[in-house]
């Protein structure tokens, strides 16, 4: 099986490569799924050119900018449609200023790909279009584990 991990980066500290690479870890020993990590795969998408200047490129080079920023959208949401057993998103301040994990969460129900939301906001400031889409909630990834581990654990 394959989890997606989604959640802020954009706007998030490193990225939020931490939580992603702690999760990925697990999911490997503990339950043998592997993981589409969006932090990692943009070093394989984006060009050494594209990396280190496309967020500059927004404000003097639009067209450039959006042409970068379409390879992520199309990059992730192909994985969706294509690869994806389900998501785990982190629902966290950071992708209240984004639109990724919004779209990634939306694409994912849209096909009925389980969506697993760790919450890490006062639950109030959770969109109800989010919530719509979530197959189910967790106030934090020891609860997600626990789940995971019963619902797709040997």
């Amino acid at each position: 099986m394959k989890a997606y991990l989604s959640g802020g980066m954009e706007n998030a500290p490193e990225l939020g490569r931490a939580w992603r690479e702690d999760l990925t870890d697990w999911l490997s020993v503990e339950l043998g799924h592997s993981v589409f990590n969006p932090v990692e795969v943009q070093y394989k998408v984006l060009s050494e050119d594209e990396l280190e200047n496309f967020r500059e490129w927004r404000f003097d080079e639009r067209d450039r900018f959006k042409t970068t920023v379409r390879k992520f959208i199309e990059g992730d949401l192909n994985a969706i449609e294509t690869e994806i057993d389900y998501i785990i998103c982190l629902w966290d301040k950071s992708v209240l200023k984004g639109g990724g994990t919004h779209g990634e969460v939306t694409t994912a129900y849209r096909l009925g790909i389980p969506v697993y939301l760790v919450i890490d906001i006062p639950f109030e400031d959770v969109s109800s279009w989010i919530l719509g889409c979530s197959s189910r909630e967790f106030d934090s990834f020891d609860n997600l584990k626990s789940f995971l581990l019963e619902t797709y654990g040997g």
